[in-house]
């Protein structure tokens, strides 16, 4: 039975790397994957699914997977989704709708929380409807888990407001565990670089 999927992570937890070995092990199988990323997230270009560790396939936009039609979907054996967190209430329930109605998983891969520690609306749907939640785990520079995303400035102080989306990896983010978000305590991100 398709299940809708939400694997969750803070920054740096190899979300997208993840996903990538999860549509590798589909296509060693003879298996089709279906990639996509919310238009959004141009990083590292439009059309390109990329992880930080050197990783990168093609993918569409979920715009456009948004604009397929019921037969076009049926042909893939699993539809995977990164930075689900940029995704919309109406994408979402579309998600469920694909795995409900065409029998084709869904994998989301995203952010639960921003540098605020407040859920991001593809976030909140997700963890409302997915099937099944998993957290993909990573450390805090403390050794702790890290549950939190921290936002940085060029001077490596962390940021507590502002915007809500503001792309960046490891030049603006960082992960840290609860206890260091709320002392505001992110150890030196810059180190990492």
């Amino acid at each position: 039975m398709a299940k809708l999927y939400f694997r969750y992570g803070a920054m740096g937890s190899s979300k997208t790397a993840n996903a990538l070995m999860v549509a590798h092990n589909y296509r060693e199988k003879g298996q089709r994957t279906l990639l996509a990323k919310p238009i959004i997230d141009k990083r590292d270009g439009e059309g390109v699914m990329v992880s930080r560790v050197g990783l990168s396939h093609p993918c569409i936009s979920v715009e456009k997977l948004m604009q397929m039609g019921d037969d076009e979907l049926r042909a893939y054996d699993c539809i995977i989704i990164d930075e689900a967190q940029f995704c919309t209430k109406e994408q979402v329930e579309r998600f469920t709708d694909i795995v409900d109605d065409l029998a084709v998983p869904v994998i989301a891969y995203g952010l639960r929380t921003d540098f605020q520690r407040n859920l991001f609306p593809g976030s909140l749907w997700l963890l409302a409807w997915a099937d099944k939640i998993e957290e993909v785990k990573t450390v805090c520079w403390c050794g702790q888990a890290a549950t939190c995303n921290a936002r940085f400035d060029k001077e490596g102080r962390m940021i507590t407001r502002g915007e809500q989306v503001v792309l960046g990896a490891n030049d603006s983010y960082t992960a840290v565990c609860r206890k260091h978000h709320k002392l505001e305590q992110i150890g030196d991100p810059l180190d990492a670089l």
